[in-house]
């Protein structure tokens, strides 16, 4: 019997119009059978604090490391802030690579970035997979999706409408799956494993 994959989605971005929100919501609509997805709200989230942690962790963050170990893969998407990580998300980052157990280490990790700008958040990408690596993360190198000029890709109301950003997104989703099924040893800067470097700029 094909195994459920559980996989947790979040995103760096506050904004209740976030083009990053909308593509997770878009991704759990692609998702086959084989998978469920639950986005995460990073917003309640105190900064990491050493002397916090020494009083005692906060409930909301015991809560999701406890979601991030039930978990069997993530999916983040993210804006690009200033060529770098957002602050909301590097923080949630930090909280979950802290203590004796370390819900991240060693499951696989699918990365997406939307902007309005022609890049589509090339920088952050690479930013952000330095630091999944460095907290255990099994970072998938390829495919890569960068979804440029995401204010024409998504409609009022955060529906993705493009159809080359659903394929690319679904191709994603895809090689997620595989990659948790088989328990792939493929970790992110390991390019003997690569031989091709697909990279999806959604225009």
């Amino acid at each position: 019997m094909t195994k459920n994959i559980k996989i947790i989605g979040f995103t760096g971005s506050l904004r209740e119009k976030s083009y990053n929100k909308a593509a997770l919501r878009a991704t759990a609509e692609l998702l086959p059978e084989s998978a469920t997805m639950e986005i995460m709200d990073l917003s309640p989230f105190p900064f990491f604090n050493e002397d916090v942690e020494a009083q005692g962790v906060p409930q909301v963050i015991l809560d999701f490391k406890e979601k991030l170990a039930a978990a069997d893969a993530f999916i983040i998407s993210t804006p690009e802030y200033n060529y770098s990580i957002p602050p909301v998300l590097k923080n949630a980052l930090d909280w979950a690579s802290r203590g004796a157990e370390l819900p991240l280490s060693a499951k696989p990790l699918a990365i997406m970035t939307a902007t309005s700008g022609a890049l589509g958040g090339a920088h952050v990408q690479y930013h952000l997979r330095q630091v999944c690596g460095r907290v255990g993360l099994k970072t998938l190198i390829n495919p890569k999706v960068l979804i440029t000029n995401a204010h024409k890709k998504f409609d009022q109301d955060g529906k993705l409408i493009d159809d080359l950003t659903k394929k690319s997104i679904a191709k994603l989703l895809q090689v997620l799956i595989d990659k948790t099924q088989e328990g792939d040893k493929t970790q992110e800067g390991n390019i003997t494993h690569n031989t091709t470097n697909e990279l999806y700029y959604a225009r």
